[in-house]
């Protein structure tokens, strides 16, 4: 994936003139020690949720007797519409949980401070999930975890087809897909909704293909190119023959009451390990095989950190990055990694268990790809999605869905 550079166009709903003047001053103040964090549903059970940043607030304020933390949960909905007015208005956390592409809208439009010097061990982090958020030299976030997404097999149905080796190549994916056909049975679970995030369908089969949604600097739109063609023409190529689900077009990711879980389709290419579990509970822990990402030119899947951003709002920066280390500590990461299913951003935390569902989705992280991190970068996604739509319900070719998209994406870049 390509270096990200900040823009000089913004996508969030709000102006950096909103934001001018919003920030106090960085130098901190004896008078004020409380500290708020907007944390959002990396543990998907809201009860154990609760308890665990419950937990989290009572153990740092015995540790840091002048530092009132507050952590607020927050639900997804509406997430960046709610970021961005309670920045502008001097009235949001002084900490915020971001992905790596929402990081970049917000430091583009001034948004956020830089953490480069605040950072404990650094030396410690994966290099990675810390370049994932750095942009024109500075941090701009403390990961504290890290996702991943893989491939996951039900490797009775290759057995009943007679496919002896599980694919993991786009040309294997293609040769056993006539075969599964025969017996009624889907070898790929695509969810083409355009509501869907393009990182958990069609963005991996662009990476893997060797090509990318923008040129390297961000000015101008890539995924028209050969790349994305093949990439596109290989979903196609499959519906051809049996090889989507016949609601592809339409579809959601979901596993329980889907595809993969009904047993209609024998692999999903960018599966969470929550999703893994509830195929082996659907289909039996046996059945189901969990593998490296699928390859073609290149191996990429995606899986993004987690960061913990320093807002403008934020009176006391130092007990504001004091509490950011606490969480990222090794001893705090581990349990959350342990509560919410993710991997270690670290080299000195363990994985969250030792079982080779957990370690086959470790070792996806050396494949994982934060995504297409640049200021337009959602707006171009949400104008891509209908036209790879329109090829699945097949409207237009593969060639000429993405050229109509490219050209309603630049637009979005002024181009």
């Amino acid at each position: 994936m390509t270096k990200r550079v900040l823009a000089t166009i913004s996508v969030v709903s709000l102006s950096a003139l909103a934001l001018t003047g919003c920030g106090a001053d960085d130098s901190g103040s004896e008078a004020s020690k409380e500290v708020t964090v907007w944390m959002y549903p990396v543990i998907p059970d809201e009860e154990r949720s609760a308890e665990f940043w419950s937990g989290v607030e009572k153990d740092f304020e015995a540790a840091h007797k002048g530092i009132d933390l507050t952590i607020e949960l927050q639900p997804w909905d509406n997430r960046d519409e709610k970021i961005a007015t309670a920045i502008a208005s001097g009235t949001g956390p002084d900490l915020v949980l971001l992905g790596a592409d929402q990081a970049l809208n917000y430091v583009d439009i001034g948004g956020l401070k830089p953490v480069t010097d605040g950072i404990d061990d650094v030396d410690s982090f994966l290099a990675a999930p810390l370049d994932a958020v750095t942009f024109d030299g500075d941090v701009y976030g403390v990961p504290i975890y890290q996702t991943a997404t893989t491939v996951a097999y039900n490797k009775a149905l290759f057995e009943a087809a007679g496919v002896d080796e599980l694919p993991t190549t786009w040309s294997d994916v293609l040769a056993a897909a006539p075969l599964l056909a025969e017996q009624g049975v889907a070898i790929f679970d695509y969810s083409g909704s355009p509501e869907l995030t393009l990182n958990l369908s069609f963005y991996p089969l662009l990476w893997q293909a060797g090509g990318s949604v923008f040129t390297q600097d961000g000015t101008d739109i890539a995924f028209d190119g050969k790349e994305g063609v093949a990439a596109l023409q290989f979903l196609l190529d499959l519906q051809a023959v049996g090889g989507l689900p016949t609601d592809a077009a339409t579809k959601n990711n979901a596993v329980e009451g889907g595809p993969l879980a009904l047993g209609s389709a024998a692999m999903g290419s960018v599966l969470t390990q929550p999703q893994v579990a509830q195929m082996q509970a659907a289909l039996g822990e046996d059945t189901v095989v969990v593998g490296a990402p699928l390859k073609d030119r290149e191996q990429v899947a995606f899986g993004t950190p987690g960061v913990l951003s320093l807002t403008t709002v934020s009176e006391d920066d130092a007990a504001a990055l004091t509490v950011a280390n606490f969480i990222a500590s090794p001893a705090v990461a581990h349990e959350l990694n342990i509560a919410a299913g993710n991997y270690p951003v670290r080299t000195d935390v363990e994985a969250p268990a030792d079982d080779e569902v957990t370690l086959a989705f470790v070792d996806a992280l050396s494949y994982a790809s934060p995504g297409e991190i640049f200021p337009e970068a959602r707006q171009v996604m949400a104008a891509l999605a209908p036209h790879i739509q329109a090829a699945l319900q097949g409207s237009v070719s593969a060639e000429q869905a993405l050229a109509d998209a490219a050209a309603e994406a630049r637009t979005i870049l002024g181009k």
